[in-house]
C-alpha cells in the first residue's frame, strides 16, 4: 500500500522528533517532547511506529511510584485485648498505637484514660457498643473478647441482693455465739453463693468455724462429708462435738478403712487418700454437703484424689472448700478447685489460655504463665472466693516482722570436697535452661546446701538458746532436723519435734506440751509436715533454717505462731547462706509471691525484708529485739559448735530426762525412709 504525500510528510516529522528524543537526557525531557508531538499532530501513532531497540533506553532507570501503605504495615495486625478490671468496668489494651481505635474510644461516654498505664477503660454496660465498633476493623484488628462466663458473673453480681441481710438463725446457737463478726460475714457469703464457695481467709482466722456454720445452715441437706488431712482429723472431731452439740458422738464417724460401715453416720470425716480408696462407698452415701479442707492439694486435675473429689462434688448440693493458700505459686492451680464449685466453669484449655498465657511448645501445652490477672481476681472475688488477711480483720493482732539473717559461711572453712561440689552444682544449675533438668539440678544443689549450712545454722540456734524463751525452727531435710535436735539434746533443752513420721495423736500431744509447759523451749518442725493444722502461739520467734520453693508454704508456716491467740510481736528470721542454693530459691520465692499478689491471693512480700548479717561484730540480741529494747547488745558471731556435740555413747548417759526428748532416737531419724518426698514438690 502506497502512502500519500501528506502521510509521508507526517512520518518525516515523527522521525525528526524521535531523533530529538534520543539526544535529550532524562525522563522529563522525553515526556515533554512526546507531549509536544501529541499537541502538534493530535494523532495516535502507537500502532504505526516500530521502535528499534536502543541500549540507552532499555537500561535507563526510572522513578518508581511508592504505594501508599496503612500505618500498621502490609501484613501487620493490631491486637485489642478486652478484659475486666472490676465488676463494673473493663479495659482495652492495644498491642501498638492505632489512631482509629483512639477515635472510637473517645466516642464512648464512660471512657476513662489512665495516664500511668496508658490504658483506656469503660463501663461494663458499654462493652457491646465498643465491641461492635471494633469488629468493623476485623481486617486490621484482632479482637480478644471478654469470656461470656466472666461477663455473666459481673451481671449476676449487680442483680444479687446484699448478703448482709441473710438471717443466721438456722445455725446451731453454740457455734453462732462463738463467731467473730468477720466470720459471720464469711458464712453469709457462702450462703449467698448457694453453699458452693471457697473460703480462703489467711491462716489462723477460723475457716473451720465458717465451714461448719455454712454446713449447719444447710443441715437439711446432710449427710455431711468432711475431707481433711490425716493430721487434722482430731481437730475437726473436737470442733464438731464442741460447737455442734446437737450432733451426737454416735452420728460422727472417722473412716479408717474403705470397708467401714457408714450408712448410719450423719457426719463422715475422711482423709484425702481415704476419699480416693473409698470412692464407690462414698458415692452410694450421696452426701448433700461436702467440706474439703486444704483444697489446694487438689491443684492437679489428673490426680486420683482430684478426680474422686470431682465425682462427689457433682452429687452434692453444697461444696465448701477451705484453703489459706488456694494457689501456691501460679494461676493454673486454681482451675480444678473452681471446677468443683461450678461445673459450668471454664474448661482447662480455655482457662489456661485466658489466664495462664497458655501456649503450645515443643514439650506440649505450657500453662505455667499468667495473663489477665485483674479479670481473674474479679471472677474469684465475685463468684467463688472470700479472702481476708489478718491485717484486714484483726486490728489488735501484734505485728509480724520478717528478717533475713545472712550466715557467715566462709568457703575457706569448708573441706576441699565441699567447695568443689558446691561450685560444680552451682555451675550445673546455672547452665540448665528450664524444665525437669532445672528442677533436678536445684534439688541436688539444695541438698548439698543443707550439708554446708548445718554447722552455721546450729551456731545460730545455739546463740538463740541464750537469748529468747520459746521459738520455732523450720527445716526441710532430715539431716538438718537431726542436727538441730542433737544440739538441743546436748544442751539439755526440752523440745518437741513434728515431722512426716509424727502421728496425729502425737502431734496433738506435742503441741499441747509446747503450748502449756514453759520448760519446752523449742519446736523442731518440718516445713512440709507442720506448716498447717497446729497452733504454737506460745512462741514469738520463728527461725527458718531452710527455705521452700513456694512462698505460700512459708506463709502458712509463719502463721503457726502469728494467729489468733498471739499476744506478742512475732519475729520471723530466714537463715540464708550466700553463694548456695539459697540465692536461687530466694529469687524464685520473690517471683512467685508477686504473681500471687497480682491475683489477690496474698498481700505478703519478700522484697523489702530487713537484712542482718551474722558476723563477729556486736549486734542486738534477739531477746532485746523482741522486747522492743535497743540498749543491750550481745556478741552475735559464728561459733565453733563441735564441742556441743558428743558421741552417741556419752549422749545416752547424759540425755535429758524429759518425757518428750526421751521418746526420740537419733538413730531413728537417720533412716532415709523418713525423708520428705522431694519428687512431690512443685519447683
Amino acid at each position: 500500500m502506497q502512502c500519500t504525500p501528506k502521510e509521508i510528510e507526517e512520518k518525516r516529522k515523527l522521525a525528526r522528533l524521535k531523533l530529538l528524543c534520543k539526544r535529550v537526557k532524562g525522563d522529563s525531557s522525553t515526556a515533554a517532547v512526546q507531549n509536544q508531538e501529541i499537541r502538534v499532530n493530535n494523532v495516535s501513532t502507537s500502532n504505526n511506529i516500530v521502535h528499534s531497540p536502543n541500549k540507552e533506553f532499555l537500561f535507563k532507570p526510572y522513578t518508581k511510584t511508592k504505594p501508599v501503605l496503612p500505618f500498621y504495615g502490609t501484613n501487620k495486625v493490631v491486637t485489642a485485648n478486652f478484659y475486666l478490671i472490676s465488676e463494673f468496668r473493663f479495659a482495652v489494651s492495644l498491642s501498638e498505637y492505632f489512631t482509629q481505635a483512639i477515635e472510637i474510644f473517645k466516642t464512648i461516654p464512660s471512657k476513662s484514660y489512665n495516664v500511668n498505664t496508658r490504658i483506656w477503660d469503660f463501663n461494663i454496660n458499654d462493652y457491646q457498643i465498643l465491641l461492635s465498633k471494633f469488629l468493623t476493623f476485623q481486617s486490621h484488628v484482632m479482637v480478644t473478647k471478654i469470656p461470656k462466663y466472666a461477663l455473666n458473673v459481673c451481671l449476676q453480681q449487680q442483680k444479687s441482693s446484699d448478703h448482709n441481710e441473710i438471717d443466721l438463725g438456722r445455725i446451731d446457737p453454740e457455734l453462732l455465739q462463738t463467731l467473730m463478726p468477720f466470720q459471720e460475714d464469711g458464712i453469709r457469703f457462702g450462703i449467698d453463693k448457694g453453699g458452693r464457695c471457697l473460703i480462703a481467709d489467711d491462716m489462723g482466722l477460723g475457716k473451720t468455724f465458717q465451714a461448719l456454720g455454712i454446713a449447719s445452715y444447710y443441715q437439711d441437706d446432710w449427710p455431711l462429708l468432711v475431707i481433711t488431712t490425716a493430721s487434722m482429723k482430731n481437730i475437726w472431731q473436737d470442733t464438731i462435738h464442741r460447737y455442734l452439740p446437737n450432733t451426737s458422738l454416735m452420728d460422727t464417724q472417722y473412716m479408717i478403712s474403705a470397708k467401714d460401715y457408714i450408712r448410719d453416720a450423719k457426719i463422715i470425716i475422711a482423709s484425702h487418700d481415704m476419699m480416693t480408696r473409698a470412692l464407690d462407698k462414698l458415692k452410694e452415701r450421696k452426701f448433700g454437703v461436702i467440706i474439703i479442707d486444704e483444697s489446694h492439694t487438689l491443684k492437679n486435675s489428673k490426680a486420683k484424689c482430684t478426680q474422686a473429689a470431682t465425682v462427689l462434688a457433682k452429687i452434692a448440693k453444697r461444696v465448701i472448700l477451705l484453703s489459706g493458700t488456694p494457689a501456691l505459686s501460679r494461676p493454673s492451680e486454681l482451675h480444678s478447685q473452681l471446677s468443683l464449685i461450678d461445673g459450668k466453669f471454664f474448661g482447662y484449655f480455655d482457662y489456661t489460655k485466658r489466664y495462664c498465657d497458655g501456649r503450645t511448645t515443643n514439650f506440649g501445652w505450657d500453662a505455667t504463665g499468667q495473663s489477665n490477672l485483674q479479670e481473674l481476681e474479679v471472677i474469684l472475688n465475685k463468684r467463688f472466693m472470700i479472702r481476708r488477711t489478718k491485717e484486714d480483720v484483726l486490728k489488735m493482732l501484734p505485728e509480724k516482722k520478717q528478717q533475713v539473717i545472712t550466715l557467715d559461711v566462709k568457703l575457706n572453712q569448708m573441706s576441699e570436697d565441699d567447695r568443689r561440689n558446691l561450685s560444680m552444682l552451682a555451675t550445673e544449675y546455672n547452665n540448665v535452661k528450664r524444665g525437669c533438668d532445672k528442677q533436678a539440678a536445684l534439688l541436688t544443689f539444695f541438698a548439698e546446701t543443707c550439708k554446708i549450712k548445718i554447722p552455721f545454722v546450729c551456731s545460730y540456734i545455739l546463740q538463740v538458746l541464750h537469748e529468747t524463751d520459746k521459738f520455732l525452727v523450720f527445716a526441710h531435710h532430715q539431716k538438718m532436723l537431726d542436727a538441730i535436735q542433737q544440739l538441743l539434746i546436748c544442751q539439755n533443752k526440752k523440745f518437741i519435734r513434728v515431722d512426716g513420721s509424727t502421728t496425729s495423736e502425737q502431734r496433738k500431744y506435742f503441741v499441747d506440751k509446747f503450748q502449756c509447759d514453759d520448760s519446752y523451749i523449742c519446736a523442731i518442725l518440718s516445713i512440709t509436715a507442720a506448716n498447717a493444722g497446729i497452733t504454737l502461739t506460745s512462741a514469738k520467734l520463728i527461725v527458718f533454717a531452710e527455705l521452700h520453693w513456694n512462698p505460700s508454704i512459708l506463709s502458712q508456716a509463719e502463721s503457726r505462731a502469728h494467729r489468733i491467740g498471739q499476744e506478742d510481736k512475732v519475729i520471723v528470721q530466714y537463715l540464708l547462706a550466700p553463694g548456695t542454693a539459697d540465692d536461687a530459691m530466694w529469687h524464685i520465692i520473690q517471683q512467685k509471691q508477686q504473681t500471687l499478689n497480682q491475683i489477690g491471693l496474698s498481700k505478703e512480700s519478700f522484697d523489702n525484708v530487713a537484712v542482718r548479717k551474722q558476723s563477729l561484730t556486736r549486734k542486738e540480741s534477739t531477746r532485746d529485739y523482741l522486747n522492743g529494747s535497743t540498749t543491750t547488745t550481745t556478741n552475735c558471731r559464728t561459733l565453733d559448735i563441735t564441742s556441743y556435740f558428743i558421741s552417741p555413747k556419752k549422749q545416752t548417759e547424759s540425755s535429758p530426762t524429759s518425757e518428750m526428748n526421751s521418746s526420740f532416737s537419733i538413730d531413728l531419724f537417720d533412716d532415709d525412709s523418713m525423708d520428705d518426698i522431694l519428687s512431690k514438690l512443685d519447683v
